[in-house]
């Protein structure tokens, strides 16, 4: 007998002491237990632990923390990854969130960072690369906070600038009104019958030049409020400016400039008031994730621009078969979500069974050729869970089974399979 034999037998007289069934998975383990204490080297034993030691620091002590010691144990773990055909859709969603809101243009710094993940996708796990996402992200607030001080301190100049203005006129035209209120005086004060012409000259003199002084002074003032005139009108186009920037940054935090629809962000919005219906009104709805089959591979074939097109056409489908009071958004990448509202389950279904119908019975157009899709979908419905974080999580366990089960398919809650 040789020795993996001896180890084997030994392994099952362990299980039957330990009264453990000797499936795989505690075959395996016990296996691996009773060749270390035998100090012998198996390779498979000494693969999972090389296995192993590749995996973060977090991983490795979830594993300790759960004590798996088998591979059968460890693809649970796997499994949680981020798969690979998701990464670069994440790795383009993370450079356009570091990209100023207001400020469009990147400096040298962002633009080699987003190259450096644009070539290399799989670099954001990195934990350096993560620390300099965040820098950057903090660089990106301040820059926008910047830009929003710069372009609003032109407002506090012109009101200094107006009030400055203002103020010499009033102080000039009360020194104006002095010299007048003198020489009103010096008139009321004058005897004509016994005043000389000399005197009256000098008088007309005196009046001549108050009204010289506050002719030009009321000149100098015109100038002056016509100055802060041209400034308030470069001020305004700045304000329009600014304001239409603002209404195109907060446009694209609200609607995915591709698809039309509403952002991942907008959309948390809105379910949160949707949920409040639900728990104070009862009101029903159901939860739909899509989710375009092989859309790596449209991308392959047809280049993004196709794969654009594809998306485009996919979210016109999804928005002409949903109501106004439902709610439809881009979830991120080729995936989607819809919240329906219903009063009767059978109108889910239909709405379901009308969309698969639009795209499995035509096909979507680039550049005059024509191109197949298909996609799968998980749904439930909001009253079977307590919370709807639950009912969200549950939707994309159904989308993925849908996925893995042959993709093209709509998998509901209950096992009915569209």
């Amino acid at each position: 007998m040789t020795n993996i034999e001896k180890i084997a037998a030994k392994t099952l007289e362990v299980l039957k002491d330990k009264k453990v069934q000797p499936t795989p998975n505690e075959y395996n383990k016990e296996f691996c237990n009773v060749a270390k204490s035998q100090n012998e080297k198996i390779d498979d034993c000494n693969l999972f632990k090389e296995l192993v030691s590749k995996l973060t620091p977090p991983e490795q002590d979830e594993l300790k923390a759960n004590n798996v010691e088998t591979f059968e144990e460890l693809i649970g773990l796997l499994l949680k990854r981020v798969h690979i055909q998701n990464v670069s859709t994440l790795a383009s969603i993370i450079k356009q969130a570091l990209s100023p809101s207001i400020n469009i243009h990147l400096d040298e710094q962002l633009t080699n960072f987003s190259i450096k993940i644009g070539d290399s996708p799989e670099l954001i796990f990195e934990e350096d690369i993560q620390k300099e996402m965040q820098k950057l992200l903090e660089n990106r607030f301040a820059t926008d906070q910047n830009l929003l001080k710069e372009k609003t301190a032109d407002i506090a100049k012109l009101v200094t600038l107006m009030g400055k203005h203002l103020k010499e006129a009033i102080n000039n035209n009360q020194n104006s009104s002095t010299n007048v209120t003198n020489i009103k005086d010096e008139l009321e004060s004058i005897d004509l019958k016994e005043s000389s012409a000399s005197e009256l000259v000098a008088l007309q003199n005196k009046l001549i030049n108050a009204a010289t002084n506050i002719e030009s002074e009321m000149n100098e003032v015109n100038k002056k409020l016509s100055t802060g005139e041209d400034h308030v009108k470069v001020l305004e186009n700045k304000v329009q400016v600014l304001e239409s920037q603002l209404i195109e940054a907060k446009k694209e935090a609200v609607i995915d400039h591709l698809t039309g629809l509403l952002t991942r962000r907008a959309y948390d919005t809105e379910i949160k008031m949707i949920d409040k219906n639900f728990e104070r009104e009862n009101i029903q709805y159901a939860i739909v994730f899509f989710d375009l089959d092989h859309f790596k591979n449209i991308n392959d074939t047809y280049g993004h621009d196709g794969g654009d097109t594809v998306l485009k056409t996919f979210s016109k489908i999804l928005k002409s078969q949903t109501r106004e009071n439902d709610i439809l958004a881009r979830y991120g990448g080729e995936e989607f979500v819809a919240t329906v509202e219903y009063k009767l389950r059978r109108e889910v279904l239909q709405y379901l069974k009308r969309i698969k119908a639009i795209v499995n019975e035509n096909s979507f157009n680039y550049k005059n050729k024509k191109i197949k899709v298909t996609f799968s979908a998980g749904v439930v419905l909001r009253n079977d869970h307590k919370t709807y974080e639950s009912a969200l999580q549950k939707a994309d366990i159904l989308l993925y089974e849908a996925k893995n089960g042959g993709r093209n398919k709509i998998i509901l809650e209950d096992q009915t399979v569209i």
